[in-house]
């Protein structure tokens, strides 16, 4: 009676080992599955942030064949597109992302700046109309800001480039931006100041410096303003308010900071030759 009990037990005993073993199995592929997914989410990011825009654009391209499910990847795809620089594959893909029943606004958003970056502005005022108000952010704000200046709309523009300002903790960009609405306006004194703020936020915003002579140089004030800058960038923009001076009809000023510019630059200043060649030229002709 002892043996078939025996042998009972055996096969209990084998039986629960046998269980063991598939539940470690099992927890093994789930410990390994995750492993997967935090790798795979460290590859997204190095992809999205630091790899060669094409090669994202080809890598996620990829992911998204196999996995055209996965609302993550046809994101990593869009953005990867517009860092590319390939406007129009970046709408179709972003309007993909914006399609999805996972979408939330922020896909929307990313939506219209993809359609403003392929020169597509009443598509994006529609789809951020579209967008509930209650949705604020920066991005949305600077971009229905944009639309109305692309509208000249300027005091909507005003009121939705101060509410974006607000939004974020680094503001150069768009003062940027607003001060150049307010160039291409007429308002010198207004663009001038913001060009200024933008540049007391971030004194290695260039392209704020270049504008901010530029609006100097619209007021006829040819003396270049005290801001941070190295030697190539002083060239540069004794260069531009050269230019300035001598759009305004102040040759022999302009021709000086044309000299200025020549004498100042590091390296030779091809640009700022040529046109002091030009001009001289003119002259003894």
């Amino acid at each position: 009676m002892r043996r078939p009990i025996f042998i009972s037990l055996c096969m209990t005993g084998a039986i629960a080992l046998a269980g063991c073993g598939e539940s470690k199995d099992a927890d093994v592929d789930r410990a390994f599955q995750s492993v997967n997914v935090v790798d795979e989410s460290n590859l997204n990011d190095v992809m999205l942030n630091v790899a060669d825009a094409d090669e994202a654009v080809s890598y996620f391209q990829r992911a998204t064949s196999e996995k055209p499910d996965r609302i993550d990847l046809r994101r990593g795809l869009a953005k990867s597109l517009v860092r590319a620089k390939r406007s129009t594959e970046a709408v179709s893909a972003w309007k993909s992302v914006a399609s999805h029943e996972e979408a939330t606004n922020d896909d929307q958003v990313e939506y219209a700046d993809a359609l403003i970056r392929n020169n597509e502005w009443k598509r994006a005022d529609e789809v951020l109309d579209s967008i509930p108000p209650t949705h604020e952010t920066f991005k949305r704000y600077r971009l229905e800001a944009m639309i109305a200046d692309s509208n000249q709309n300027w005091k909507k523009a005003d009121s939705f480039y101060e509410t974006a300002v607000g939004l974020t903790t680094r503001p150069a960009g768009v003062m940027n931006n607003w001060g150049y609405s307010k160039l291409t306006r007429g308002d010198f004194s207004g663009a001038e100041r913001l060009f200024s703020d933008a540049i007391r936020q971030d004194n290695a915003l260039f392209t704020a410096k270049n504008n901010l002579v530029l609006a100097r140089g619209a007021q006829k004030k040819y003396v270049l303003p005290v801001i941070p800058t190295n030697q190539e960038e002083r060239a540069q923009l004794m260069y531009t308010l050269g230019l300035s001076a001598i759009k305004q009809g102040d040759t022999e000023i302009g021709k000086g900071l044309l000299r200025d510019a020549i004498e100042t630059h590091p390296q030779h200043f091809e640009a700022a030759a040529r046109s002091l060649n030009a001009l001289e030229g003119n002259v003894s002709n």
